[in-house]
């Protein structure tokens, strides 16, 4: 169970200004395999910042009197067994990776 006074963090990989800023964009596009063109590099930083801006005002709420919850109807969910099954697809899910070896996705380093 969730502690009460514990804050959750969102990951920054931007400055300490939490401002996404053009190399923070291309880094962003570059990671996510998205083309981001110069023409429309403006408008996405402005949403992605309003979209920050809207995160924070957010971390700024008092939940401490909030119990933690993991659903908001109150209804549990069915119970299944939990059986290990890989799909037999393999093959048709690695058609769809830009880059694979040995049978696995090949991934970019996000990490630094």
């Amino acid at each position: 169970m969730l502690s009460k006074n514990k804050k959750f963090k969102i990951i920054k990989i931007m400055r300490n200004n939490s401002k996404i800023d053009l190399e923070t964009l291309k880094k962003l596009g570059k990671l996510s395999r998205l083309p981001i063109t110069e023409k429309k590099s403006n408008k996405l930083m402005q949403d992605l910042n309003q979209i920050i801006g809207f995160i924070e005002q957010l971390n700024e709420v008092d939940t401490n009197s909030v119990k933690p919850l993991s659903s908001v109807t109150g209804h549990d969910l069915p119970i299944r067994d939990d059986k290990v099954n890989d799909g037999g697809i393999n093959e048709d899910v690695l058609e769809n990776a830009p880059e694979m070896k040995s049978g696995y996705f090949v991934v970019p380093k996000v990490i630094e």
